[in-house]
């Protein structure tokens, strides 16, 4: 089971992350602050290499998948080659109405092996116990040595009220969720523990999601459990607006990217404030939409919401998040276009994860003087430079490259836009010539 086990020198991250004492945030949440002005270089894309701005966490490349969905037979070459890195598991309610079985957890497993993936389980809140928790944890990692790290209870708890009834309240939940928690780390204290598993939380605290009494679910969250949660979670998909609203459009998508930033560093802060120290920040569930629309130019099936959310990951991997998983690896016919991969076909999204894979894991300082020009750039372990430029605009725009101390690179060029499927392009030349970036398109370039 070696492709399920954290390697350790990352659980090692991990452990450390979640029991960094108040008062000293963990490393995987420092929000990366670059050294040198932050005011762009004027004209120009511009890099320094010898600026770190933080390790990407490994699990920001993320998923969801259940047994109520399965990738199609052809499909699963795709899958095991997607470059995903973490499965949460069983995706969306359905664990909140059905028990997961001995035989899904085998199942998933082996698919996970086959993928090189981790996993991340979710237990059953309503209609179950702390000891059928329990009892899940010790089959997958005492029973089977599974050796599953990532544990959450529930799903959108902010969502219970109406099979519950309205009594269902903050503090009923957050009691169930420590009993939980308790019984679950009770047998294997290594586990970590995500939640609270809120959805549509933003920067705003005004229209995150209340109890009946008109508590905020977070905050509360963390008063009565800060001190147990490992890892700090929520759901966020801003599309529609409302159900009877217009259509999302492109402009839409591309105004919505920086609310990302805003609500990373919103519950950083409200982290802070509430228990006193930092911890991980994770997004287990997010596309544009929460409906099932497809077939429009913004919602999930399309192509510029690839683009969009290739920025995205770029924003969140820039604020130090620890996990994202994108909703869903694959979807049934009829039920929506948050697939990345479906029946016979790869959603334009799939392609984001291909061109992320060759991403560095450490970031280091780039700027781009236009709003419309987003860029990341990172190296690997072996010192290699990789830099993403995204082209948000419908035109496209030409600018230089320049890395400073590194003069005349030459750099393999990779493309993503509506003509090009991740495509290596070749060799180009990083020679303080313009470089022209296609309107809405994915540049990778590979530095050695």
């Amino acid at each position: 089971m070696k492709n399920i086990l954290l390697p350790l020198a990352l659980l090692a991250f991990i452990l450390a992350a979640c029991t960094a004492e108040s008062g000293q945030p963990p490393a995987a949440t420092v929000t990366p602050v670059p050294t040198v002005p932050s005011t762009p270089v004027p004209g120009k894309i511009y890099v320094e290499p010898e600026t770190s701005l933080g390790e990407i966490s490994p699990w920001v490349y993320g998923s969801n998948y259940g047994p109520w969905i399965a990738v199609p037979f052809e499909m699963l070459d795709y899958a095991f080659d997607s470059g995903v890195t973490v499965l949460r598991f069983p995706g969306g309610e359905w664990g909140d109405f059905n028990d997961i079985k001995p035989y899904h957890i085998d199942s998933f497993m082996k698919f996970l092996a086959n993928m090189g993936a981790e996993a991340s389980i979710s237990v059953r809140l309503p209609g179950s116990t702390p000891e059928q928790a329990a009892d899940l944890v010790r089959y997958v990692n005492v029973e089977k040595g599974y050796g599953v790290r990532f544990w959450s209870i529930g799903n959108e708890p902010t969502l219970y009220a109406p099979r519950l009834g309205d009594e269902y309240d903050t503090e009923w939940y957050n009691r169930e969720w420590r009993s939980f928690a308790e019984a679950m780390k009770a047998v294997d204290p290594e586990i970590i523990l995500i939640g609270p598993e809120v959805h549509q939380f933003t920067a705003d605290p005004l229209h995150n999601p209340k109890d009946p009494q008109g508590r905020d679910w977070m905050t509360e969250f963390l008063r009565a459990n800060g001190d147990l949660v490992d890892v700090v979670s929520f759901h966020r998909y801003p599309f529609p607006r409302s159900q009877t609203g217009p259509a999302a459009t492109i402009e839409d998508l591309r105004a919505n990217t920086r609310e990302w930033d805003e609500t990373v560093i919103y519950l950083r802060t409200l982290i802070r404030q509430e228990t006193g120290r930092g911890l991980p920040i994770a997004v287990t569930e997010a596309n544009s939409h929460y409906n099932k629309a497809i077939g429009g130019e913004a919602t999930p099936d399309s192509f510029y919401n690839a683009i969009w959310w290739a920025d995205v990951l770029g924003r969140l991997s820039q604020q130090g998040v620890f996990m994202v998983n994108h909703w869903l690896l694959t979807t049934p016919s009829g039920q929506g276009g948050w697939g990345l991969i479906n029946r016979g076909e790869l959603s334009p999204s799939y392609f984001v994860y291909q061109m992320y894979r060759k991403f560095g894991d450490e970031l280091v300082y780039a700027s781009s003087d236009d709003p419309d020009l987003r860029v990341y750039a990172a190296k690997r372990v072996d010192g290699t430079l990789t830099l993403i430029v995204l082209n948000l605009a419908d035109e496209a725009i030409r600018k230089p490259v320049e890395i400073a101390a590194k003069p005349a690179p030459e750099a393999r060029y990779w493309l993503f836009d509506r003509g090009h499927a991740a495509e290596d392009m070749g060799t180009i030349p990083l020679t303080g010539e313009e470089i022209e970036f296609p309107a809405q398109s994915f540049s990778l370039f590979v530095i050695p």
